[in-house]
C-alpha cells in the first residue's frame, strides 16, 4: 500500500530568545533578529509520518512549509530524518500572514499538489500557540480532521486509526482518508538525522539557493533530481492576492513581551522540628501546592 503524506512544518523563531528587537513597527515578527528552529510539534508530526512509511515502504512524504527562502533548511532537516522531498511556499506577498491567510496559502499549495492521502501537522507553533492553522486547512479543503493525536496506530483499507490525548483522557478514533491530523508534543519524539541521508542530501537546494552555487555545484544538483527542492510562489499556486499576507490577515499583533518568571522566596525545612513541619504543610495547603 502506497500513501502520499504531506507534513506541514514551520520554521519558527526561537521564542526563548525574545528581545527588544523581536517585533517590527508593523506588528510582525522580526525573524532576522531571532534564531530559527524547526517547530517542535511539527517534528512530532514528522515522526508519525515516518512510522507510517516504515509500515508502508512505498509511501512518499512531502514537507510543505511557508516562509522566507531560508525555510528550506527545515526541509533538509526533515529529509535527513527520512522525508522524501519538500516545497517552500515563498513570496513577499505572503509576508505578515496570520492564521487565516496562512491556512489559505497552504490549502492553495495542497490543491496544487493534488494527490494526497494524509496531511499531518504539529498541534501548534511556538511563535503563536494558536493551534488554528491545520484545522483551518482542513476546513478550506473540506476534509475531516483529528486533533490532539498522540499516535497514528495504523492506516489501512482507506482509513486511519488514531489515538488522541485530551484533558479528560485518551480516545481512539477511526476516520476515512483523506484526512488532516494534528499531533501533540506528547507524541513520540522525532528520530535523529541519519548519517547516510545527510551525506546523500546535504546538497539538496531550492532554485534560489541553486542560483547562488558555483557552476560545478549547480551542475551537480541539475544532474541529480533528488537534490532539487521545490519553491512555489503565490502566483504558481493561484492564490488570491486579497487573501494572503497582511491584506488577508484580519488579526494584527499589538506587541511582543518577553515574560520572565521569578520564583518567590520559599521556606526551607531543616532538621526534624515538628512545628516547622506543620507550618510548611499549612503553607502548601493554602497555596494549593497540595490538598
Amino acid at each position: 500500500m502506497s500513501l502520499n503524506i504531506i507534513v506541514l512544518a514551520k520554521q519558527v523563531p526561537d521564542t526563548r530568545n525574545v528581545g527588544k528587537d523581536a517585533m517590527k513597527e508593523d506588528g510582525t515578527i522580526n525573524r532576522a533578529a531571532l534564531p530559527a528552529i524547526f517547530n517542535p510539534e511539527d517534528l512530532n508530526a514528522l515522526e508519525q509520518a515516518l512510522q507510517i512509511k516504515e509500515t508502508h515502504p512505498d509511501t512518499t512524504i512531502t514537507i510543505l512549509t511557508m516562509g522566507p527562502p531560508r525555510a528550506a533548511e527545515i526541509i533538509r532537516e526533515a529529509v535527513y530524518r527520512g522525508a522524501d522531498t519538500g516545497i517552500v511556499l515563498t513570496d513577499r506577498a505572503f509576508a505578515g500572514a496570520d492564521t487565516l491567510a496562512t491556512s489559505y496559502a497552504l490549502s492553495a499549495a495542497i490543491r496544487k499538489i493534488g494527490n494526497y492521502d494524509l496531511i499531518i501537522a504539529g498541534r501548534q507553533a511556538i511563535d503563536g500557540d494558536t493551534a488554528q492553522v491545520a484545522p483551518q486547512v482542513a476546513e478550506k479543503l473540506n476534509l475531516p480532521q483529528i486533533t490532539y493525536a498522540e499516535k497514528i496506530e495504523k492506516v489501512e483499507n482507506g482509513k486511519a486509526t488514531v489515538t488522541r490525548r485530551l484533558e479528560s483522557g485518551v480516545e481512539t478514533l477511526e476516520c476515512p482518508l483523506p484526512l488532516v491530523i494534528t499531533v501533540n508534543g506528547s507524541a513520540a519524539d522525532c528520530r535523529p538525522r541519519n548519517a547516510r541521508r545527510i551525506q546523500k542530501y546535504k546538497y539538496a537546494v531550492t532554485p534560489s539557493e541553486q542560483a547562488q552555487l558555483s557552476p560545478e555545484m549547480a551542475a551537480l544538483v541539475e544532474a541529480r533530481p533528488y537534490l532539487q527542492l521545490k519553491e512555489w510562489s503565490a502566483e504558481f499556486v493561484d492564490a488570491d492576492p486579497e487573501q494572503i499576507g497582511l491584506k488577508g490577515s484580519p488579526t494584527k499583533v499589538k506587541g511582543i513581551v518577553n515574560v520572565v518568571f521569578q520564583a518567590k522566596e520559599s521556606k526551607r525545612l531543616e532538621g526534624n522540628d515538628q512545628a516547622a513541619l506543620e507550618d510548611l504543610i499549612k503553607e502548601l495547603i493554602e497555596n494549593h501546592t497540595i490538598g
